[in-house]
């Protein structure tokens, strides 16, 4: 992929004002602007008597919210689309709040990104975790996930499997996913105790809850107890360091069985300096900003680390456009049948 032209002050210009409408719809989210319209349709001046705000201010926010899609423009009242009826609104139950408040937060974090480079420390590093912040992040990473958990179920084959341990895998809600997919599998969510509790929360609501079971460990310094058939290791990779997820493929290899499979899915960079795709690159400031060791890999080197681990047959696995969390973002690997 060819890196983007900028040759111009102009050029420089677009890019650094790419800021302008996300901060537009961050107000919005801030001001509730979504859920006070709801299924309503009205002008910015009873809205901003909803609102509390200027009339003068909410005529040129809905304006424009109405040019990226959010809101729908007639005349002079304005409605929301249908997804921001839904997902933005805080009384629908598709609401995705607990998702939307980090990518608020966000935008403060991201502010302090020159002191973390200088650093080379986390923006919250002084902060221990709290259990109330732990449940939250859980929560929003099933608002997160939940869409393409259920169309990654419908991709990746696990018909030959009997049992799947979800290996940090938070809300467990793809572990959910796989199972409301494949009736004979049983699956074992793996995390922090505070993450398993909002698991429990949400897979009380589930049929599949009775082949559900819970694991609270600390994988990066415990064995794990028992073999499965394969464990499903998705957004956790960037978390940690390779030194520290090459210690983790090998304890994970000594729970599968022989030919037991790992999949891994992550951000992989793809090409050979390492760049792209973007999102996977940007995603690498995340980790910058929010973890002591995290980085983005390229799909070379965590193969590597695979097969120094002990695995074989490693190699992506396809997906259909559109059902992937990342881009060519799946590996899989096996344990070997034999020594």
């Amino acid at each position: 992929m060819a890196p983007p032209s900028i040759a111009t002050i102009q050029d420089f210009r677009a890019l650094l004002a790419a800021y302008r409408l996300p901060r537009i719809v961050l107000t919005a989210l801030e001001l509730d602007l979504f859920t006070a319209l709801a299924a309503r349709t009205c002008s910015a001046e009873r809205l901003a008597q909803t609102l509390d705000a200027s009339e003068r201010g909410l005529e040129i926010l809905c304006r424009n919210l109405a040019t990226c899609g959010l809101l729908k423009k007639r005349g002079d009242v304005y409605r929301n689309s249908a997804f921001a009826a839904t997902q933005l609104n805080a009384n629908h139950p598709h609401y995705r709040g607990a998702y939307l408040e980090i990518l608020k937060n966000q935008w403060a974090d991201w502010s302090h990104l020159t002191d973390t480079v200088r650093s080379g420390r986390p923006v919250d590093h002084e902060a221990p975790e709290t259990a109330d912040y732990r449940r939250q992040f859980t929560w929003a990473m099933h608002h997160r996930s939940v869409d393409v958990a259920a169309r990654a179920a419908r991709e990746i084959d696990l018909r030959q499997a009997g049992s799947l341990l979800d290996l940090g895998g938070g809300p467990g809600t793809y572990a959910m996913a796989f199972l409301a997919r494949h009736p004979k599998l049983k699956a074992t969510v793996c995390d922090r105790p505070a993450a398993l509790e909002v698991a429990k929360e949400i897979a009380a609501t589930h049929k599949v809850r009775k082949r559900l079971s819970f694991l609270a460990l600390n994988f990066m310094e415990e064995d794990l107890p028992g073999q499965y058939d394969v464990v499903w290791y998705s957004n956790v990779l960037h978390i940690y360091s390779p030194d520290e997820n090459h210690v983790l493929f090998r304890r994970i290899l000594s729970a599968l069985p022989p030919g037991g499979r790992l999949i891994t899915q992550d951000a992989f960079l793809h090409d050979r300096e390492g760049l792209y795709p973007e999102e996977a690159s940007l995603f690498a400031v995340s980790m910058l900003l929010f973890t002591e060791r995290g980085n983005t890999y390229s799909l070379r080197d965590t193969a590597r680390w695979l097969k120094e681990a002990g695995y074989v047959k490693i190699k992506p696995i396809k997906m259909k456009r559109g059902t992937e969390d990342w881009d060519g973002g799946l590996l899989e690997a096996f344990r070997p049948t034999r020594r």
